[in-house]
C-alpha cells in the first residue's frame, strides 16, 4: 500500500538534466521547458552542450546538460545551483554534482553506473554502493537511486524494440517523473510526441509508455513521497510563447524586412552557435526572404554586400572566427555605406575555442577589428526575448544611417529561452530606406548657369550624415562605389590628403550621430540613495539583475544600468556614470567594457571578469557588489550565505521557502 504523497509549495526550483549526449537531456529539458511554459511558470533555461561531435560514450567530455529555473514570479536567471539533478550515468553525477548545493534532489540511473562507466568518470568505486557510510561521496544530498533503464525497458516491452533501442525511451520515463514530481501538464508532451513520430508507430508508442511509466512510478512509488506544487506566475497580459534568442533573432530580422519593404537577404556559412538562424530564415520566403548557403564566411558577407547594393536588407550570421574572416568585407561595407546587419554570435575563443560555450569576449573585435578607422554601430540584446526588438533596432540603424551594424548576440542567449510577449507587429517601428529616385546635383556651365542634374551617391543628410541609397538601374542615378577611398559628394576615387581625413571624420561622425536617435538611459535605482552602479552589456543582465536584487532585499543600496548600444554610447552614460562613488563592470571577458568606459569617461570603471564559458553566478557577483558597497558606506556588508537567505520573493533557495 502506497503512502499518502504530500503536496509542498514551492516559489521555485532549478531542475537539470545531465546524461551522455546521445541520451536526449536537451530533448527532455525542451519538453519540460514547454511543458513549464503551457503552465504559466515565468522560466529561463540554460542548456549546455559538449564540444565534441561526439565524445567517448560514458566520459565527462561528451556530458551533456539541460537546466531549468521555473518560479511562481519574476525571474531573471537560469540559476546558480540546481536544486535537482538527474543523473543518466556516473559521468554526468561528477561533472554536476560540484554545482549542486547541500541537500539537494539527486535522481540517478542505477542501471548505467557499471564497473565500465564509473572508470570512464574517473570513480575508482560506486559511490551509490556507499551511501550512509563514512567514506559517502554523496553525504548531504537526497539521493533517489532508480533503476531509469530497466523499468522503461520493462515499460515498452509490447512494441517489440530491441533492448538498445527501448532503452532510449529512458529520457521520457525520466521527463514523466519529473512532470509528475512537479505537477507539470502532461499533454504537450504527448501531442509532441505523437506529431514527431507519427510515422513510426512502434518508437511513438515506446516513448509514450516510457513517459507515462515515469509519471505512475511517481505517483505509485514509496521513493517519492512529495509532490512539489510551483504556482503560476503573474505576468502582464498579453500572448506568451516560450523562444531561444536564436529563433527571436530570426524573427526579429523578418518583422524588419516587413517595417522597411524591404527584401532580406541572408548570406552565410554555417557556424556554432550561429546555424539556428540560418536554419530558420530558410523557412520564411513567404516574408521575402533568401538565404543562401555560401562556400565561406567571405563569401556570405560578400553576397549579403552585393543584396545591399541591389537593394535588400542584406544580413551576414557567425561567430567570432567567421567575424575575423570577414572583417576585410565589414570594411567594404564602411567605405560603401551600404546597410548591413552582422551577426556575431558569440562563443569562446580564441581561435577555435570553446564552440559550444558562452562568452562575451568579442566586443573589442567589433569596435576596433578592421584595418583604418572603419567604425560601426553595436547593438547588444539583454536577454532570449529581447533578440528580437535587438535585430530590429540594428535593421533600424543600418537603414537610416547606410552603415553595417554589429548585433553581438552570445550561445547563452541564442541556446536560451524564456517566455517573451509577441508583439503586434503594427506596434514595431516603421523602417524608411528613402530610396533615392532622382538625381541630386546641379551641374554647373562655365558661366553659372544650371545646366542639368546628375547624381551625387555620397551626398549626405544633413541630420543623420547618410548617403543616398539607390537601387541599381533605376534611370539617371547610375553611380560607382568600392573600396577604394571616396571623393566627398561625388563618390569617385580619390588619394587626396584632405579628402581622406575629411571622409574619416565624417564617416566617424555619422556613427556618432546615431546617439542623437537613442532614447535616455533607465538606471535602476530604487532608493536613489546608491553609490555604486552596476553597468553591464549583453546577456549578463540577468545575473546583474538578480545580483543586484539580493542584495537590496538585505537592506543595501545600489544602482543598475545596461547597455543595448556600445557605440555610439548614449549620450547621458557620462553624466549616469560621473553621479556613483564606485562602477562595476560584470563581464564574460577580461573587462572589454571597463577598457572602454575608462577610456571615453575617465572613470574609474572596476571589473568583474570570469570566462568560464558559462554565466555569470548572480550569488557571487551579489557578494562582490556587497564588498563594494561596504567599501562606500564604510561597514561591512553581510548578505548571509550567498545572499540565499533573503525573504522569498527574488532568486530564492527553494529549500528554505519550504520550511
Amino acid at each position: 500500500m502506497s503512502q499518502t504523497k504530500q503536496v509542498k509549495q514551492l516559489d521555485r526550483v532549478i531542475i537539470r538534466f545531465a546524461g551522455d549526449s546521445g541520451d536526449g537531456m536537451q530533448l527532455t529539458g525542451d519538453r519540460f521547458t514547454q511543458e513549464s511554459a503551457v503552465f504559466g511558470n515565468d522560466l529561463v533555461t540554460l542548456p549546455n552542450f559538449p564540444a565534441e561531435i561526439r565524445a567517448p560514450q560514458g566520459t565527462i567530455p561528451g556530458v551533456s546538460s539541460f537546466q531549468i529555473h521555473f518560479a511562481d514570479h519574476d525571474i531573471l536567471t537560469a540559476g546558480d545551483r540546481p536544486d535537482v539533478l538527474v543523473a543518466m550515468n556516473p559521468a554526468a553525477l561528477k561533472a554536476n554534482l560540484g554545482d549542486l548545493p547541500k541537500g539537494a534532489t539527486i535522481i540517478v540511473d542505477t542501471h548505467d553506473f557499471s564497473k565500465r562507466n564509473l572508470e570512464k568518470a574517473g570513480y575508482s568505486s560506486n559511490p551509490l554502493d556507499k551511501l550512509g557510510e563514512v567514506d559517502d561521496l554523496l553525504a548531504g544530498f537526497q539521493v533517489q537511486p532508480v533503476d531509469l533503464t530497466g523499468i522503461t525497458v520493462a515499460a515498452v516491452t509490447e512494441f517489440g524494440l530491441s533492448r538498445k533501442d527501448a532503452a532510449r525511451a529512458k529520457n521520457m520515463f525520466a521527463l514523466g517523473l519529473l512532470s509528475w514530481m512537479y505537477g507539470r501538464p502532461t499533454e504537450p508532451t504527448v501531442e509532441f510526441l505523437s506529431k514527431k513520430f507519427a510515422k513510426v508507430p512502434d518508437i511513438l508508442g515506446a516513448n509514450l509508455a516510457a513517459f507515462k511509466a515515469g509519471w505512475n512510478y511517481g505517483e505509485t512509488t514509496e521513493t517519492f513521497v512529495v509532490q512539489y506544487e510551483i504556482k503560476p506566475a503573474k505576468m502582464a497580459s498579453g500572448t506568451y510563447r516560450n523562444i531561444t534568442g536564436n529563433l527571436a533573432l530570426s524573427y526579429g530580422l523578418v518583422a524588419a524586412g516587413v517595417r522597411s519593404g524591404l527584401p532580406v537577404f541572408l548570406g552565410s556559412y554555417p557556424i556554432t552557435p550561429a546555424t539556428d538562424i540560418l536554419h530558420e530564415l530558410s523557412k520564411h520566403k513567404g516574408f521575402g526572404v533568401t538565404t543562401l548557403q555560401a562556400e565561406d564566411e567571405i563569401a556570405g558577407i560578400g553576397a549579403a554586400i552585393g543584396a545591399a547594393f541591389a537593394g535588400s536588407l542584406g544580413i551576414t550570421t557567425t561567430s567570432g572566427p567567421g567575424i575575423a574572416l570577414k572583417s576585410e568585407s565589414i570594411g567594404l561595407a564602411v567605405m560603401t555605406e551600404l546597410p548591413l546587419v552582422i551577426v556575431n554570435v558569440q562563443r569562446g575563443g580564441p581561435s577555435t575555442g570553446l564552440p559550444t560555450k558562452t562568452e562575451q569576449a568579442d566586443l573589442l573585435q567589433a569596435m576596433y577589428g578592421r584595418n583604418g578607422e572603419a567604425p560601426v554601430p553595436i547593438v547588444a540584446p539583454q536577454s532570449p526575448g529581447d533578440c528580437f526588438a535587438a535585430a530590429v533596432e540594428a535593421a533600424r540603424i543600418a537603414i537610416t544611417y547606410r552603415t553595417p551594424v554589429m548585433l553581438l548576440s552570445d550561445g547563452y542567449l541564442a541556446n536560451g529561452s524564456e517566455p517573451w510577449a509577441i508583439p503586434d507587429v503594427e506596434d514595431l517601428p516603421l523602417i524608411d530606406p528613402n530610396f533615392a529616385t532622382e538625381p541630386n546635383h546641379e551641374l554647373v556651365g562655365p558661366d553659372g548657369e544650371v545646366t542639368g542634374k546628375d547624381y551625387w551617391p555620397y551626398l549626405r543628410d544633413a541630420d543623420t550624415f547618410a548617403r543616398p541609397w539607390a537601387v541599381p538601374g533605376t534611370a539617371g542615378l547610375e553611380h560607382r562605389i568600392g573600396g577604394l577611398e571616396k571623393g566627398e559628394g561625388h563618390g569617385n576615387i580619390s588619394y587626396e590628403p584632405a579628402n581622406h581625413d575629411k571622409m574619416v571624420r565624417t564617416r566617424a561622425e555619422k556613427i556618432q550621430r546615431i546617439a542623437d536617435s537613442l532614447p535616455p538611459l533607465q538606471v535602476d535605482d530604487p532608493s536613489e540613495a546608491a553609490k555604486v552602479l552596476v553597468i553591464g552589456w549583453g546577456s549578463t543582465y540577468g545575473p546583474i539583475g538578480a545580483a543586484c536584487r539580493r542584495v537590496r532585499r538585505a537592506g543595501y543600496d545600489v544602482a543598475q544600468v545596461h547597455l543595448r548600444h556600445l557605440n555610439p554610447f548614449p549620450k547621458d552614460l557620462g553624466d549616469i556614470l560621473r553621479r556613483y562613488d564606485k562602477v562595476l563592470v560584470p563581464e564574460m571577458n577580461l573587462g572589454q567594457l571597463s577598457k572602454m568606459l575608462r577610456a571615453e569617461y575617465l572613470v574609474d570603471a572596476q571589473g568583474y571578469n570570469h570566462v568560464y564559458g558559462l554565466p555569470l553566478k548572480a550569488a557571487e557577483l551579489a557578494e562582490a557588489i556587497g564588498v563594494l558597497v561596504g567599501e562606500t558606506e564604510g561597514r561591512e556588508v553581510n548578505l548571509g550565505e550567498h545572499g540565499l537567505n533573503l525573504p522569498a520573493d527574488h532568486e530564492q533557495n527553494p529549500v528554505e521557502a519550504s520550511k
